[in-house]
């Protein structure tokens, strides 16, 4: 029997992160990177609404704490990231900061 390939997870606060399933994982990195590209800004409430009428019954697991759990690695990886000063919290693809071309 293969044993499923895991992913730790990152935390924005650097708190202790889980190992999941790097298939459920990614299927969630994919959504969320997808929505907010798409959206170009979304809160979190909206965003898990999305999650759970379009993944539920496609998805092998709880879709919200996974939802939570992925959001929270991406946001660390800064994939993702809130914006400043919303609430609820609005999420968005950070900016690109420009190269430094001495470097």
């Amino acid at each position: 029997m293969k044993k499923e390939s895991k992913i730790l997870t990152l935390h924005p606060e650097g708190k202790k992160g889980v190992n999941i399933s790097l298939t459920r994982y990614e299927q969630i990195k994919k959504f969320i990177i997808d929505t907010v590209r798409t959206k170009k800004e979304i809160s979190f409430g909206a965003l898990a609404d999305l999650a759970v009428s379009k993944l539920t019954g496609k998805f092998d697991g709880k879709v919200t704490w996974y939802i939570v759990t992925v959001k929270l690695d991406l946001e660390a990886r800064r994939m993702i990231e809130r914006i400043p000063g919303t609430s609820p919290h609005q999420l968005r693809i950070p900016a690109k900061k420009p190269t430094d071309p001495k470097k």
